[in-house]
């Protein structure tokens, strides 16, 4: 059984990843027989992981024809993000007052890596590292439904950019991005919530808002 979850996961995983990296085509048809093959297990494992893609919204079922790769819209972008900026600036105002040394340290931190020159170089890495810091400044509120919540709103965008944006994207977004992280981290410090949700607008605005 516990191998049977492992392999369902790896695959799960595979597939999402290769949508991500464009292998997997928006409306492509991916079927069972051929990802058996691919990955040499049984179908019990590949028909979990694609019943569970279907479930995430990744795919959807085609009967006696295949799992389609879901089409995700420029307007699913804007709704995610305002999505986002409700959430996230709502949960901010909540927990502003409870942000002190040690919270800011850890975001300092995360965001170091957004500045990381590697990341410069792989938009990947780069969302990856935003992706972090949004999830824990997100965390201070202690609300472990709204976190859940902006982790799969992340993950949607995830495919999202891919299909649109990443190969438009360039070292002068990414800057645009750490200077609203800086903004929002001084803003913070001073506990200026207003400047600080004013911050969070902007660096979602940079993202494509």
């Amino acid at each position: 059984m516990k191998q049977t979850e492992s392999l369902k996961t790896m695959i799960y995983d595979s597939i999402l990843n290769g949508i991500i990296q464009d292998e997997y085509k928006p409306g492509q048809i991916l079927n069972e027989k051929e990802l058996t093959e691919k990955y040499k297990v049984s179908k019990s494992p590949v028909r979990e992981a694609l019943i569970s893609l279907c479930g995430a919204g990744v795919l959807r079922n085609i009967p006696r024809y295949g799992y389609e790769v879901v089409r995700l819209t420029r307007e699913d972008i804007q709704d995610i993000l305002r999505f986002r900026l409700i959430l996230e600036s709502g949960c901010l105002r909540e927990s502003c007052q409870r942000i002190g040394p040690s919270q800011l340290a850890r975001l300092k931190e995360l965001n170091s890596l957004c500045c990381d020159p590697q990341s410069h170089d792989d938009m990947w890495t780069h969302w990856k590292h935003n992706q972090d810091f949004h999830l824990q400044l997100i965390s201070y509120a202690n609300n472990a439904y709204a976190s859940k919540e902006l982790a799969r709103s992340m993950e949607i965008l995830n495919r999202a950019y891919a299909q649109f944006y990443w190969d438009k994207w360039n070292s002068t977004v990414i800057s645009a991005d750490m200077k609203s992280h800086e903004k929002l981290l001084a803003a913070l410090e001073c506990q200026d919530i207003e400047l600080a949700v004013q911050c969070l607008r902007l660096d979602l605005a940079d993202f494509g808002y």
